[in-house]
């Protein structure tokens, strides 16, 4: 497998004459993983293709008001045949998930396309960009680059996954192209107004009830530059939360003017712990405390799952993450 970054050009030209293509993301998808899975998949299916959409857990509820969703796939997958295998926004190839990645390899050609600087290259072809804020706007340059066709449904999806992915364009990440290709979708006629008010301002009441559970028992140490929260399997099940609930609560987290780390830890099935780490400072590598227990993603936003207890994961986790913070005074 070559990890040298493929310039989208040749990538275009690989997914021009094929026929068959599956694209697929990582577990638990976020609004970049399924609006990249989509918009990709809705430009080629325009040209004429037979494009399988597959996300191994499926979408979640928020972003159920996006265009043609339904078409996604979810285990157990039919025996098909396909041309091209795409993976987008997975830092491993094992993070689509085990079906998902069973399908992937019947394809006798394999595009990895991706923002995580820890990706290491798994596919026949590689367009791994960690300086790009959303894979979508990577996907979006594809699109442009190849001449490959860029409708209302196409723009609603690859909006969706940049702003999603650069906290509505606040994110430092964010470069001028990422506001470009905003200009440009909006000169097209793109709603964006109505997008962010689904994204942002529409939530069922389980999610305030997260909210307000967050809020009453988050936790302040190392002088209040940490903020973090155990969210429990018990909580899960008095509030029936279900999967895109927890979408952007760390953010709150974060708005505490002296946090320079915000932390979430969520007890998973099976004893595991998901731990979800940010940084407001550059400073801070989340990533780098992350990669200590065998996770990893960005410098400023970063997850890994640990052994419970989540009381045990939680204290572990943050005497690593207190020992990097002090290294900032």
């Amino acid at each position: 497998m070559s990890s040298t970054l493929t310039p989208l050009s040749e990538i275009a030209d690989a997914l021009r004459p094929a026929q068959r293509i599956a694209i697929a993301a990582h577990v638990r998808p976020d609004g970049d993983a399924v609006g990249s899975v989509m918009g990709l998949a809705l430009s080629l299916r325009a040209m004429g293709k037979t494009v399988y959409a597959l996300l191994e857990d499926g979408v979640p509820l928020n972003l159920t008001f996006l265009p043609e969703v339904a078409t996604i796939l979810t285990p157990p997958y039919a025996d098909f045949d396909i041309d091209v295998a795409v993976a987008l926004d997975t830092a491993t190839h094992e993070r689509v998930g085990e079906q998902t990645q069973a399908v992937l390899a019947r394809a006798p050609l394999f595009i990895d396309i991706d923002h995580h600087p820890s990706n290491p290259g798994y596919g026949h072809l590689n367009h791994v960009d960690g300086t790009q804020p959303a894979v979508g706007q990577i996907v979006y340059d594809l699109l442009k680059t190849g001449g490959f066709p860029i409708t209302d449904a196409v723009m609603q999806h690859l909006y969706t996954a940049i702003s999603t992915d650069t906290g509505s364009f606040q994110y430092s990440s964010t470069n001028p192209r990422t506001h470009e290709i905003a200009a440009e979708m909006l000169r097209a006629g793109l709603d964006t107004s109505r997008l962010s008010q689904l994204i942002y301002h529409t939530f069922p009441a389980r999610r305030l009830l997260l909210l307000r559970a967050m809020l009453n028992e988050m936790e302040l140490r190392a002088e209040g530059r940490i903020a973090s929260w155990q969210f429990t399997q018990a909580l899960m099940d008095e509030i029936q939360v279900q999967p895109g609930d927890t979408e952007g609560l760390i953010d709150t987290l974060r708005m505490i003017d002296t946090v320079v780390s915000a932390v979430i830890f969520e007890e998973m099935a099976g004893g595991k712990v998901r731990v979800s780490a940010r940084s407001k400072d550059p400073r801070l590598d989340v990533s780098a405390v992350c990669g200590q227990f065998g996770g990893g993603g960005h410098r400023m936003a970063s997850g890994t799952r640990m052994k419970g207890p989540i009381q045990v994961a939680a204290e572990t986790f943050l005497t690593a993450l207190e020992n990097e913070v002090r290294r900032l005074d």
